[in-house]
C-alpha cells in the first residue's frame, strides 16, 4: 500500500513538473511580441554551441522551428542563422544552413551572420538583415528567445515594436527537458534583467 501511494504520488509530481516546464515554455514563447501586420519578414534562427561538423540536435530542432515560423502568406520571407564558430572549426550559422538546404530543402531567402559568439551579439550582428522588414520572429528554446528580443528592445527599440511570434513552441517538443530549461531561463533572468 504504501510503495502504491508513493508510486502515485511520485508519478502526479512529474507529471505537475512537466506540466510547469511546458507552462513557462509557453509562457516565455509570447513574452516581448505583439501582432504587428505586414507582408514582409524575418525569422532570427540563433545557434547552439555545435562542436561538430554537422548541425547537432538542437540547432537541428532550431532550424525546424524556424522554417515552421516562416508565414506562407507573407511576400518575403527572410532566414536569418546566428552564430560564430564557439565550439568548433566551423560557424554554427553554416551548419544550420546545410540543414535547412540540403535536409530541409530551404530554397528561399538566407543570411548568415557567422561572427557572434553570445546571444547579445546574435541580436547586434542581425539587426541590419532586420531593418527593412515589417515582421520580426526571434527563434530559439523559448526562454532563450525571450531573452534575444529583450536584447533587441536594448539595443534598438525602433525594430522590438516589430516582435511577433515565432513557432518555437510546441506543446510536447522536449518535454522532458522543458522543466530544465524554464529553471535555466528563469535563473538567467534573475541575474540578467
Amino acid at each position: 500500500m504504501r510503495k502504491r501511494t508513493w508510486l502515485t504520488t511520485t508519478g502526479t509530481g512529474l507529471a505537475l513538473l512537466l506540466l510547469w516546464g511546458e507552462w513557462e515554455n509557453w509562457r516565455a514563447s509570447r513574452r516581448l511580441v505583439g501582432s504587428v501586420p505586414g507582408t514582409t519578414e524575418a525569422v532570427v534562427v540563433l545557434g547552439y554551441r555545435n562542436a561538430g561538423t554537422r548541425a547537432n540536435a538542437m540547432n537541428r530542432w532550431r532550424v525546424r522551428a524556424g522554417l515552421r515560423s516562416i508565414d506562407p502568406d507573407a511576400v518575403e520571407s527572410r532566414l536569418v542563422l546566428c552564430g560564430g564558430a564557439c565550439a568548433g572549426p566551423r560557424t554554427e550559422a553554416s551548419l544550420m544552413a546545410r540543414y535547412a538546404i540540403q535536409t530541409c530543402g530551404y530554397r528561399g531567402e538566407l543570411v548568415l551572420e557567422d561572427l557572434s559568439r553570445t546571444t547579445w551579439e546574435n541580436i547586434a550582428f542581425a539587426i541590419p538583415y532586420l531593418k527593412d522588414v515589417d515582421r520580426i520572429k526571434i527563434v530559439s528554446l523559448p526562454s532563450h528567445a525571450a531573452k534575444a528580443r529583450h536584447y533587441l528592445a536594448q539595443q534598438c527599440p525602433d525594430l522590438a515594436t516589430h516582435l511577433v511570434r515565432g513557432a518555437d513552441y510546441r506543446f510536447g517538443d522536449w518535454m522532458p527537458l522543458k522543466p530544465a530549461f524554464a529553471l535555466y531561463g528563469l535563473l538567467k533572468d534573475r541575474h540578467h534583467p
